[in-house]
């Protein structure tokens, strides 16, 4: 019987495979220098891909690119989510004096906004 090579280099998706027994597993890296939290956001994300498009989440897997992908989402779901929430407030006259009349009319309102601009945002950017 033939000796299998240690390591194989696949030109159809670009990656490296080593031999572990008897089969080839991708040698996959995860990039360096990219020490970004993922966050609440993109940890969201990664189980509704998980569920959904888990091609998708394979592909980005092995081709290194999850960690940027969900660090990148994450911080664009929360600059999002802050405007929407200083833009809600503004909207709805919340300001420090409602805080200094009432710190807890000043809280239900504050959450509710917040929530609603955690449902935008999850309709938005999460579950696309």
């Amino acid at each position: 019987m033939n000796e299998l090579k240690t390591n194989i280099h696949d030109e159809a998706n670009g990656l490296d495979y080593v031999l572990v027994g008897d089969y080839y597993i991708p040698a996959v890296e995860l990039p360096e220098g990219d020490d970004r939290p993922i966050g609440k956001w993109g940890r969201m994300h990664r189980a509704y891909l998980e569920e959904t498009n888990s091609l998708l989440l394979n592909h980005l897997i092995l081709t290194g690119k999850l960690h940027n992908y969900l660090a990148d989402l994450d911080e664009q779901a929360k600059e999002r989510c802050r405007v929407l929430i200083q833009q809600m407030a503004i909207a709805e006259g919340v300001t420090e004096d409602l805080k200094r009349q009432s710190q807890w009319e000043w809280v239900k309102v504050m959450n509710s906004i917040v929530n609603r601009a955690e449902e935008s945002i999850k309709h938005e950017l999460i579950y696309t």
